[in-house]
């Protein structure tokens, strides 16, 4: 917009004020007209770039998403438990066989609770992502319920029948769970294996009679519980297992004639299963910190 030596006369004119300010400075006091152009024409261009810039600047700046470790429970453990049992209901013996005399002939009695403990190993899948929990589990411990009464239907108070739940029982379980975060809530259930041994003595009338059973029943349990993640590998549980049982069958010969006729004998004992609860605590191999996203 100013005019220089080099420029047509025509542009000039259309600004003459400036022409004439310029054609009548004096040419050592003050910078070139086409010079102060130049000049003018940077001076906006930088302004120019140094407003875009700051335009840029002023632009919102992404989040990155934020990783937060949450806790796996994928692996394998070995663990200890502690706790009680005691039987479901009480146990009834039943004369199956005539040996009392008296088709009625049958009696309830009362088995004594018992200290448990035992070990655990299994392994744990937690898909990353999904709050569910599958496992398998093994479980071998001590138990030992037993209890023991007189017929009350013989006259003689001397046949006396005894149940013995244990000294050992195993288990081989499923679970499924659901986690938060550090707490697993969980149902178990599989096959359970116990000792039972059931008798039938009557000392005072038949000193030789001995009806006795002793087997390892294979039968199924089932349960639940918690259990939390205190510190990276270590977790304390709680839980209740009920194992199912069923009658057992004792037989004895008799081989005294004067008391009843030469044969065998037999009582069936019913005993419908056994309560389990216990704290446990276990030690988890390999880490359980997983990095998940956190979206906001």
């Amino acid at each position: 917009m100013f005019p220089s030596r080099g420029w047509p006369r025509s542009l000039a004119l259309k600004h003459p004020t400036t022409t004439r300010r310029c054609e009548r400075a004096p040419a050592q006091s003050v910078v070139p007209c086409d010079q102060f152009a130049k000049l003018l024409f940077a001076t906006v261009a930088v302004l120019g770039f140094a407003g875009a810039a700051s335009a840029a600047d002023l632009a919102p700046i992404p989040v990155r998403p934020l990783f937060m470790p949450a806790y796996n429970w994928s692996g394998c453990y070995l663990g200890g438990n502690l706790g009680g049992a005691w039987t479901a209901e009480t146990v009834r013996a039943v004369d199956i066989s005539g040996y009392n005399n008296l088709a009625w002939d049958n009696w309830s009695y009362n088995t004594s609770s018992s200290i448990l403990g035992g070990a655990t190993a299994g392994c744990n899948w937690q898909p990353i992502g999904s709050p569910l929990v599958a496992g398998v589990e093994g479980e071998f411990g001590y138990a030992r319920m037993t209890g023991s009464a007189v017929d009350p239907y013989d006259v003689f108070t001397s046949i006396r029948a005894s149940t013995r739940v244990g000294d050992w029982y195993g288990m081989v379980t499923g679970r499924l769970g659901y986690a938060w975060n550090r707490v697993l809530g969980y149902v178990k259930g599989g096959a359970a294996f116990v000792e039972v041994q059931t008798t039938v003595t009557d000392p005072i009338v038949n000193p030789g009679y001995i009806a006795q059973a002793s087997q390892t029943k294979a039968t199924w349990t089932l349960g639940g519980g918690f259990e939390w993640a205190f510190y990276d590998n270590w977790s304390v549980k709680a839980e209740y297992m009920f194992i199912g049982l069923d009658k057992t069958s004792a037989c004895g010969a008799n081989a005294n004639p004067a008391v009843l006729p030469v044969g065998q004998y037999c009582w069936d004992q019913q005993l419908d299963g056994a309560h389990t609860a216990k704290i446990g605590l276990n030690y988890r191999f390999g880490g359980n910190s997983v990095p998940v996203i956190a979206r906001y």
